[in-house]
């Protein structure tokens, strides 16, 4: 049958202007945002979600501590405008809950949580928008404020989302491409080349699968110095305003009075 909407048309060109395997304009801003140890706005294209990370703390309730690691708690709120269909949902939405416990498995293996036994680490997502791609902008942004946090990982996690519409092969989805043809979010470790995500909702053909899955493992690294220019920017931000923090105390001189003169 054929598709309902141009997905690519006979330039090569999808739906937004870019090419096959062009990623969507992203922005990353690792700025303090309330009391969260670490915290992360991540942006792709029109899709965009906050990440807060609190911990290692001690564990709220016992039955979540673990006697030799760190538990991984992973919480996902939706904002009602984020959709175009304004559906309110509940933190016990079964799609929520599939994407908190894919997050969390993905994390796990990458997080050095044997360092801090019987605490836990909490990962608060909030959804601003949403134009496809929601599972991997997730692991890109929590990937981003564990690193704020100074939580010890073995690797950065990068994810991308692919699919094939006919027999071409594409990258970054948006909402309109995800509900139209076969697509699959992979999440690799540039670093150890490991795959930590594979997850796919529809059937794609196997010799498909093989050069999406490639491409996403390519485009993973691309998007992997760009994470890392940002978390590189943000560690030098710190340390230029500690910098700037001991230079003042060193220039201040007390008076007699008690009062603070700089020369």
């Amino acid at each position: 049958m054929a598709s309902r909407v141009e997905i690519l048309n006979e330039g090569g060109f999808r739906s937004d202007g870019r090419r096959q395997f062009e990623l969507r304009s992203i922005e990353m801003d690792m700025s303090q945002q309330g009391h969260a140890d670490g915290s992360a706005v991540i942006t792709h294209g029109l899709t965009q979600v906050q990440v807060s990370v609190f911990g290692p703390r001690e564990a709220k309730m016992r039955s979540q501590t673990i006697h030799d690691r760190a538990n991984i708690n992973v919480e996902i709120s939706i904002a009602p405008f984020s959709t175009g269909d304004r559906r309110k949902r509940s933190r016990g939405d079964k799609r929520i809950l599939e994407y908190a416990a894919a997050i969390k498995s993905t994390f796990e293996p990458a997080i050095q949580t044997s360092l801090y036994p019987r605490s836990q680490i909490d990962v608060f997502i909030q959804v601003i928008q949403q134009d496809g791609g929601l599972l991997q902008a997730c692991i890109n942004g929590t990937t981003l404020a564990l690193m704020n946090a100074g939580v010890p990982m073995i690797d950065f996690i990068c994810a991308v989302s692919g699919g094939v519409h006919s027999t071409h092969p594409l990258l970054d989805l948006t909402l309109l491409e995800e509900n139209d043809v076969p697509n699959v979010t992979i999440a690799v470790m540039p670093k150890t080349q490991k795959v930590s995500l594979v997850t796919m909702e529809t059937r794609l053909h196997v010799d498909r699968f093989e050069e999406v899955f490639r491409l996403a493992t390519e485009a993973g690294l691309v998007l992997h110095e760009e994470m890392k220019s940002a978390v590189l920017g943000r560690a030098k931000e710190l340390i230029s305003s500690l910098d700037m923090g001991s230079n003042a105390n060193r220039g201040g001189d007390v008076d007699d009075d008690g009062m603070t003169g700089f020369n």
